[in-house]
């Protein structure tokens, strides 16, 4: 037996291998259970135990062998046919060309507001669209009989009368409130829902920024020139603007803040109703029952608020004159901001 092991030696280091098959056909001519080296183990069992101390070394060193040399080959053969496969790609097919994105023209507005803003000293809250009676109107002074709580200006969700979706973004500052202590000078920034009729410049839902700030001794002087500076900033500084007394439920004094319009430069269009003149935002000092009904002291901190509506002054910035394809997902509209 042990000559044949020898000779079995040989042949292991004889066996030529140059692909997978011969691989296969070594390793079930050695390996296998029917294979040579199985069978002389077979033939080990029957010895005597002086001819296995001198025969079982050398049977172990063939298996041993045979098994490196199975490994080695099959792992320098799967190698290279691996790197033979990279070159099977065919580079003259043409590339996929590369799809540049873009920004959405209300999202890059509303991002430009924000950085004018954070510049002051404002920082960005969030709040949900799905409001309750108290934080979207009680809170905020409106009556028990205002019309905006009728069916006609709101939407209530499943007929309850208590859950809407919010009219406004200054649901959030009552949120904000209940949460943390002035001094606070914060953006509220979303997406909000009134019964309108849609038009060229009205839509059933609309994107409003919410700004509050409030501390001691915050006055309406205040309020002016932060607008004042976030006009010129955003639209340019030969922008008009005028402040016109308004009023609101959850301010007191109100106004309302015009810029001069842009898309006609003053001379009306049916953006601005031929005045000449476009709502941006509708601001004031806060209400002392707000802050009260917020557990803040009336007596020792004011604040102002205003709500701008990013539609108009999308519109405005990018020369649009109906608000509606805003909202209409035309690829041949959206194409024209790939660079935003």
């Amino acid at each position: 037996m042990l000559e044949k092991i020898n000779t079995l030696v040989k042949n292991v280091e004889e066996f030529s291998i140059s692909n997978l098959v011969e691989l296969e056909n070594f390793r079930i001519h050695f390996l296998s259970k029917k294979g040579i080296i199985t069978q002389l183990f077979d033939d080990f069992k029957t010895l005597s135990a002086d001819q296995k101390k001198t025969i079982g070394q050398s049977l172990n060193k063939l298996k041993t062998q045979a098994e490196e040399k199975f490994k080695s080959t099959q792992l320098i053969l799967e190698q290279s046919s691996n790197s033979s496969a990279d070159y099977t790609i065919d580079l003259h097919l043409p590339t996929t060309p590369y799809q540049v994105g873009s920004i959405h023209p209300l999202t890059s507005v509303q991002q430009r507001i924000v950085q004018i803003f954070e510049r002051i000293g404002f920082n960005l809250s969030e709040g949900p669209e799905i409001e309750d009676d108290w934080h979207n109107f009680s809170a905020l002074n409106f009556p028990t009989n205002h019309p905006a709580r009728d069916m006609q200006d709101t939407f209530f969700i499943q007929k309850n009368p208590d859950i809407l979706l919010r009219t406004h973004t200054s649901s959030v500052q009552v949120q904000i409130l209940e949460k943390q202590k002035p001094p606070l000078r914060t953006l509220a920034m979303g997406r909000v829902y009134r019964n309108e009729t849609i038009s060229a410049r009205s839509n059933c839902f609309f994107h409003q920024i919410e700004g509050f700030y409030i501390d001691k001794k915050v006055s309406f002087a205040d309020l002016k020139q932060t607008l004042y500076h976030f006009a010129k900033e955003l639209l340019g500084k030969e922008t008009k603007i005028r402040v016109r007394p308004s009023y609101f439920p959850f301010t007191e004094p109100s106004a309302e803040i015009d810029v001069s319009c842009n898309l006609c430069k003053g001379k009306g269009c049916n953006v601005c109703k031929y005045t000449g003149w476009l709502e941006i935002a509708g601001s004031g000092m806060i209400h002392p029952m707000v802050l009260k009904n917020s557990n803040v002291d009336p007596t020792e901190f004011s604040g102002f608020a205003f709500g701008v509506g990013i539609e108009r002054i999308t519109m405005m910035l990018y020369q649009i004159h109906d608000l509606r394809i805003l909202i209409e997902n035309d690829i041949r509209f959206l194409r024209q901001f790939t660079s935003l």
